[in-house]
């Protein structure tokens, strides 16, 4: 994915879940975590549902060292991914839940 394109997409107002996840994702990727967390407290605001999401806004929160956002962002995706059957995701988080202590 460019992120360019997508950040272009993002100002001529074709915002979404969807695209503030990816753009976490990537900035994430490219050692951004300010920004990606910008976009994931963004994209669990406009789809409160998406467990992904919630995954990778808790690693992002505990990259920042902002480990009492991070479990807060975990316990909630936990309470997500359970609520959809998304075990994997559960047990995912539940692990960088407790690293995080």
């Amino acid at each position: 994915m460019d992120r360019r394109a997508l950040e272009k997409m993002l100002a001529q107002g074709s915002d979404s879940a969807l695209l503030r996840y990816t753009l976490g994702s990537l900035c994430l990727k490219e050692r951004e975590p300010e920004m990606a967390a910008r976009h994931l407290a963004e994209a669990v605001k406009q789809d409160p549902n998406h467990s992904a999401s919630w995954k990778l806004y808790g690693k992002t929160l505990a990259a920042l060292n902002r480990e009492d956002e991070a479990r807060q962002a975990y316990q909630r995706g936990i309470a997500v991914a359970e609520a959809r059957g998304d075990v994997q995701a559960a047990k995912e988080m539940r692990v960088f839940l407790k690293r995080l202590g």
